[in-house]
């Protein structure tokens, strides 16, 4: 289907800004890095076409924001020779995040990033952007995840609850890792008809962002884009939160586990416990 000047773009930017990220930890610039090349990339999207929208979610350890757009609007100094919205959205997403990472409580151990109520917030804000759009228009919606945490099991169901999600809504999740492979968000991408992609060094980034996440998805198809790669779709056990190769699957709630258990720790259903199959002597050929 082709586009047309009612078609509206809307792009949704997670940035997961956890200081327990190893790429934080190791570089303190590697936070204003993103964070610079996120700005950039969100104004590229604006700047493709006057209808396309932005948004950009912070993800810490312990809350979840919009650090654009906000409730109240920011007075905002104009900068010479720079559109008013380009400048509009980098001293917003700036000055939001300072005042999320000053208010926020400080981690004494590392800790799981808020990733599956992100996306969840970022699903919730399409669907009123778009039950609020005008009769006649369409709406396009995507969502870019740029993180460099580890991987949480410990989120599974929640994972798996917002890809499906948004595979009904139509709505695209790219995932942008900074650090590791990140299994259970590259499962999401297959899902939704995503692109995933590990950079191989932080410098460039933008570059990175502007090649691979700026097309969409009817133009990722007419360019050569990096080789998906194979997707690890190992499930998390409801037991321990840890990804399994082999595992038993409750038959009345589908809880899986990693251990055979005599009663299901989901729904407290109590399995009968069938008699130990005995083995099948050898015969011996005499």
């Amino acid at each position: 289907m082709e586009s047309n000047e009612a078609d509206i773009s809307l792009l949704v930017v997670i940035l997961d800004t956890n200081p327990s990220q190893k790429i934080i930890r190791k570089n303190a610039h590697a936070m204003t890095q993103c964070i610079d090349a996120v700005v950039a990339f969100g104004n590229t999207h604006l700047m493709q076409k006057s209808q396309n929208k932005l948004a950009v979610i912070a993800c810490h350890h312990s809350v979840t924001e919009f650090l654009y757009p906000t409730a109240g609007k920011l007075e905002v100094r104009q900068v010479d020779g720079q559109y008013e919205i380009f400048t509009l959205v980098e001293k917003t997403v700036k000055h939001r995040l300072a005042e999320l990472i000053n208010s926020a409580p400080r981690i004494v151990q590392p800790c799981e990033s808020l990733l599956a109520g992100s996306i969840s917030m970022a699903l919730a804000y399409i669907a009123r952007v778009n039950r609020n759009k005008s009769v006649g228009m369409r709406l396009s919606s995507r969502i870019l995840i740029v993180t460099g945490s580890n991987e949480c099991a410990s989120q599974y169901m929640t994972y798996m609850n917002v890809f499906f999600t948004a595979q009904k809504q139509g709505v695209t999740i790219d995932v942008c890792a900074l650090d590791k492979s990140l299994s259970l968000l590259q499962q999401g991408t297959d899902i939704t008809g995503g692109q995933y992609l590990k950079l191989p060094q932080l410098d460039g980034v933008l570059q990175y962002l502007l090649w691979v996440f700026l097309p969409d998805h009817q133009t990722r198809d007419k360019l050569v884009l990096p080789p998906a790669s194979k997707v690890d779709y190992r499930a998390a056990c409801f037991c321990h939160r840890e990804l399994i190769d082999i595992g038993y699957v409750c038959s009345v709630c589908l809880s899986i586990f990693c251990k055979i258990t005599p009663i299901c720790g989901t729904c407290q259903t109590v399995f009968k416990n069938s008699a130990p199959i005995r083995e099948k002597k050898k015969r011996t050929i005499k």
